[in-house]
């Protein structure tokens, strides 16, 4: 039996990378699975190799009647709505040069990542206080916690989600709807390279050669010495969507390999043994 067996989830954002995998894991787990997304053609071919236990709706965070459709659809098809994942997100500006930001660009971060995050939570919220039930997960991002990660705009609006999710989970928590975020560290995706303008399809199919590339950056960052990855997210939204983590509500997890823990000791050692080199050649 499976962590999710008989349960009715819905995944925005959920035709490519983290959300694709949730979406595979928890039919896997015996979930019924409505995947929302923009790109209908992917979400399709997705929930074909499902089976019959995923279900594709079109639907675009920033479109309040189309957030409600897709949760309404759940719910009206399978009489029930137990978990919500609100994961669907754009590129950001780049990091630095605040005087140049493009303000376009920073108010249609907030509409999907913020607003989108807020729509999913009004509906399911709407369907699961009927029950007295439920689990919503946002996904949030280390760039919410630590500054200089992403863009300005990018760690401005999941600094919102996360405390999106704290103030839903205080309101909720007392009618048995659980609610908490996943922040996830730098993990290969298609969204770098659609952030760059590539093709969407072609972002998500290269995404995984962009590994060598994390690696390396993260070296002086990241204390476990590998590219995170969407199953590593996908699993901890399997844990907080399950009864396994029915005492938790309001946290936000980081999955990112412990960045926001510290730095790896290995560095601090190493530039100790730089400082101490240069006061003895001082001496």
């Amino acid at each position: 039996m499976g962590a999710l067996e008989g349960k009715v989830a819905v995944i925005s954002g959920g035709t490519s990378g983290i959300g694709a995998q949730a979406a595979r894991l928890f039919v896997s787990e015996g979930a019924t699975v409505v995947v929302g997304g923009r790109r209908e053609r992917e979400g399709k071919a997705l929930v074909m190799k499902l089976g019959e236990r995923a279900r594709f709706v079109p639907a675009d965070v920033t479109v309040e009647s189309s957030v409600e459709n897709l949760i309404g659809d759940a719910a009206t098809q399978f009489g029930r709505l137990d978990i919500v994942i609100n994961n669907a997100g754009i590129g950001g500006n780049p990091p630095g040069g605040l005087e140049r930001i493009d303000l376009e660009r920073f108010w249609a971060v907030l509409a999907v990542h913020v607003g989108g995050v807020l729509a999913g939570m009004k509906y399911a919220a709407r369907v699961m206080l009927g029950q007295g039930s439920g689990s919503i997960v946002n996904t949030a991002s280390t760039g919410g916690r630590l500054g200089g990660w992403t863009g300005t705009d990018y760690s401005a609006a999941k600094a919102a989600v996360i405390q999106l999710t704290r103030s839903a989970a205080i309101e909720l928590g007392e009618h048995g709807i659980r609610v908490n975020s996943v922040s996830p560290g730098p993990v290969p995706t298609g969204i770098f390279g659609k952030a760059a303008g590539m093709d969407p399809a072609a972002a998500d199919r290269t995404a995984i050669r962009l590994e060598p590339a994390f690696l390396a950056a993260l070296e002086s960052y990241q204390p476990i010495r590998r590219a995170g990855t969407s199953g590593d997210v996908a699993q901890v939204m399997l844990w907080l969507a399950s009864d396994a983590s029915s005492f938790v509500n309001g946290q936000d997890i980081a999955v990112d390999g412990g960045i926001t823990a510290g730095r790896p000791i290995s560095v601090s050692l190493a530039e100790r043994k730089k400082l101490a080199a240069a006061f003895a050649a001082l001496t």
